[in-house]
């Protein structure tokens, strides 16, 4: 199960909606040997693409070595999916590197970079092996 907070769900949907019609990526970290995501990265989709994401690798290296410094690892690896269910594609099986990381995808299909409702689902996803799992946002 992934255990979330508001705020940090929040930006995640925020940043999905912003960067509507490309892909919005990034991670949120936590301290290493837990399982709270706690602080929120979001990174640049170097693609630009409204179909496929990929972490700039110079911010992504950043961002690593960052979480390296403060003991943190990337507990949620998250994107979007602009105009499909928010469910892993096969690219995204075959890119999942972070066996212990919760991958969450948000679809902004119904509502675009507007109000409205989005589809937010989180997975496990293990030597490509696809787990939903259920999510509790808490306060």
């Amino acid at each position: 199960m992934l255990r979330i907070g508001r705020e940090v769900y929040d930006e995640i949907v925020a940043h999905a909606r912003r960067d509507h019609p490309d892909e919005a990526c990034g991670i949120v970290a936590g301290a290493a040997g837990g399982d709270e995501p706690t602080r929120f990265v979001p990174m640049t989709n170097a693609e630009r693409s409204p179909t496929f994401f990929r972490f700039d690798a110079t911010e992504q290296l950043k961002v690593w070595r960052e979480l390296d410094d403060r003991d943190e690892v990337p507990v949620v690896i998250y994107h979007s999916h602009t105009a499909t269910a928010a469910y892993p594609s096969r690219t995204d099986i075959g890119l999942a590197a972070e066996p212990d990381a919760h991958y969450v995808l948000v679809s902004t299909a119904e509502c675009g970079n507007g109000a409205g409702p989005v589809e937010f689902r989180s997975f496990r996803i293990v030597d490509g092996i696809v787990t939903e799992e259920e999510i509790d946002i808490h306060q």
